[in-house]
């Protein structure tokens, strides 16, 4: 049994933080599935740029997307959903076998509305109904603009991937746009079984110290906030509040661990998927983690749900003057900055794609 199985079966989820039309033509993605127990995945803007830019087998749907008139988002969106509409019939089966709880794919708004909520609930709930697939998260910032759009998409019965948190306090504001919105559809007389996942994003905390700590506290800072995160998320879900609406139907909105590829080459390849091995959450790693894991990872224990030792190190990080209110403030207007970045590549790519196709609109 590998380690991806070890994993499964400790009952953590594992899905892959990529997708290709390569990987769907090729088998690729179903032999992960197979033999690497993925559950389900994730896509970025980054993501999409990469695959784009990299591969030759979105042309013809190019040419068709532009002799139907498309162009710019409508156009990327258009190559998007088919990607996505077929992942997520291939993790359909393992939705339907967890009633509902696993074999999610997911999907970002456009990240320009990330400060627009109108926008971003808007283009929220028209995705989800494009797609028609059950097991699409719609993936929607965790910024205090994203917050109102959470409640509303939620309410709206949109299953919500809420990303960019980076923070135990961010990771609380956005479970509770989640749960507000769960809430009032109980009090409409709506099914409040409105799936979410909350992404914790882990390395980037890491790269941001390296230079700044002593040698001790390398690779130390994105797993002691995880930690201290997980117990907040252990907490809430004992909390009365959260209780009331499970027995009203609601389901738990999971914590998912994400940007957990090691960027340090001196660190162990797997050293995030190792430390955050944990029931009933998931982890979302990129294909080469992903192999190198099947290949020489371990399961050790799972997290603690008291955090652990978390305090104690992030006060080792405070005596060394990391600000980490601070930081995570900044960390996720970076993440929305290069989400952006990606955005403006992928559809300068997508216009040179489409323009070199030589079909006229």
């Amino acid at each position: 049994m590998n380690a991806t199985q070890r994993l499964h079966d400790l009952g953590q989820s594992l899905w892959l933080d990529n997708i290709t039309r390569d990987m769907l033509d090729d088998g690729t993605l179903e032999r992960y599935v197979r033999e690497f127990s993925v559950t389900g995945l994730t896509s970025n803007p980054t993501i999409f740029e990469h695959a784009l830019g990299k591969s030759r087998a979105y042309d013809a749907a190019i040419r068709e997307g532009v002799a139907a008139g498309l162009e710019g988002e409508e156009l990327f969106f258009s190559l998007a959903l088919d990607d996505l509409c077929r992942a997520a019939d291939l993790f359909l089966p393992v939705h339907r076998r967890t009633s509902g709880v696993d074999g999610f794919v997911s999907l970002e708004v456009s990240p320009l509305l990330a400060y627009d909520t109108g926008a971003t609930t808007r283009a929220a709930e028209q995705l989800f109904a494009r797609a028609g697939r059950p097991n699409l998260h719609i993936k929607i910032p965790g910024t205090a603009e994203g917050l109102p759009a959470i409640e509303e998409a939620t309410f709206a019965g949109v299953p919500v991937n809420v990303t960019l948190l980076f923070s135990r306090e961010q990771y609380l504001a956005a479970a509770d746009a989640w749960l507000c919105g769960v809430e009032r559809r109980i009090a409409a007389g709506l099914d409040p079984d409105v799936r979410s996942v909350a992404s914790l994003f882990i390395s980037r905390w890491d790269v941001a110290v390296a230079e700044r700590v002593p040698s001790e506290l390398k690779n130390r800072l994105g797993i002691a906030i995880g930690r201290r995160t997980y117990a907040a998320a252990r907490e809430l879900h004992a909390s009365p509040r959260w209780q009331r609406a499970m027995n009203a139907g609601a389901r738990p909105q999971r914590v998912l661990w994400a940007s957990t590829g090691t960027k340090d080459p001196e660190a162990s390849d797997v050293l995030y998927v190792e430390a955050f091995a944990s029931p009933y959450t998931v982890d979302t790693v990129p294909e080469k983690t992903l192999l190198a894991f099947a290949d020489h990872g371990t399961v050790g224990d799972p997290l603690p749900i008291d955090g652990g030792d978390a305090e104690d190190v992030l006060l080792r990080f405070a005596e060394a003057g990391i600000d980490v209110d601070a930081l995570a403030e900044q960390l996720q207007r970076e993440g929305a900055q290069a989400f952006v970045k990606s955005w403006n590549a992928l559809l300068a790519s997508l216009a040179e794609k489409a323009s070199a196709s030589g079909v006229r609109s």
